[in-house]
């Protein structure tokens, strides 16, 4: 009979594409995983992965079996939900991934919550941005991502998953205050044509939709800056080396020398959890978005 722990390291392998990976998303070493396919190999007598370069590639029956692996512990995962809901009771681990400003205005709130209603509920975090955590959640490393989009761009829900709304986030602009418009109770997108920017790291959903705003609104945008933490840009921002737009979640207090002023046009993030449609009826994943839920309710109120 198939070991069930082997087809679990197949499908890390295929899904991750080399064997360091899967040992990363599984937490175990390299020679591990190895040790596990190779008694997989003896098992099914046949080969199930070949070098590829300097990497590995899987063989055919090793693309075969990995195909009913994916299938057999989406089963398990199945399984586990149904036992689990009968049961009713939140227990065992789940693993929640959120974007950094998400991770400190809500698990906080959340994580406490849950302390105190599920003490045998181990929750485990991470910090990663949503569209990792969405691979997290699809791969099976991650029960629950905290995830976004904005009110003029709209991210899809990929197959097999499925969300539910926590929170809408305002943006304001943040200027340094010696500014001309830091004293505004509102402003215009469209006041700040001619000013140096400092955005999100290239490549990330946050910055390609920094740009398509600006230029919806027939701002071409000067990037000066960019930085992945809230705080980096602040800094920037209060040395006098630009302005950026800076949501309000997990914003904390802001360093000296900068101002934060309203967006006229309700510049707004749609905060989320997502999790895969087969555990939906598992109670911890039901328990923990209701936390965030009720995490993200205190903060709109």
């Amino acid at each position: 009979m198939l070991n069930l722990e082997r087809l679990r390291t197949l499908d890390a392998v295929a899904r991750h594409g080399s064997v360091s990976g899967a040992a990363d998303g599984l937490h175990v070493t390299t020679s591990a995983v190895s040790q596990q396919l190779s008694k997989l190999e003896r098992e099914i007598g046949q080969q199930l992965l070949a070098k590829n370069g300097r990497g590995v590639r899987l063989t055919d029956a090793g693309l075969l079996l990995a195909e009913h692996a994916a299938r057999i512990l989406s089963q398990v995962e199945l399984a586990q939900s149904d036992i689990e809901a009968q049961r009713g009771q939140v227990v065992g681990e789940v693993r929640i991934a959120a974007f950094p400003t998400a991770a400190r205005g809500l698990f906080p709130g959340a994580l406490r919550a849950l302390r105190t209603a599920h003490p045998e509920l181990r929750v485990r975090t991470s910090e990663m941005e949503p569209e990792q955590g969405i691979r997290e959640v699809l791969r099976g490393d991650a029960d629950l991502a905290i995830v976004l989009d904005w009110s003029n761009k709209r991210a899809p829900v990929p197959g097999g998953l499925q969300r539910v709304h926590l929170l809408d986030d305002a943006a304001d602009v943040a200027l340094p205050v010696d500014h001309p418009l830091a004293g505004r109770a509102e402003v215009d997108l469209e006041d700040f044509g001619d000013e140096d920017w400092v955005s999100w790291p290239e490549g990330e959903f946050c910055h390609d939709w920094l740009i398509f705003t600006l230029r919806s609104q027939g701002i071409e945008p000067r990037i000066a800056h960019c930085a992945g933490e809230h705080h980096t840009q602040l800094v920037l921002i209060a040395a006098g080396l630009g302005i950026c737009l800076t949501p309000r979640l997990g914003r904390g207090r802001a360093p000296d020398g900068v101002a934060f002023v309203p967006v006229r046009q309700k510049v707004r993030r749609h905060i989320y959890a997502t999790w895969r449609t087969d555990a939906a009826r598992r109670p911890s994943i039901r328990a923990a978005v209701e936390a965030l839920r009720e995490a993200g309710a205190s903060l709109s109120s």
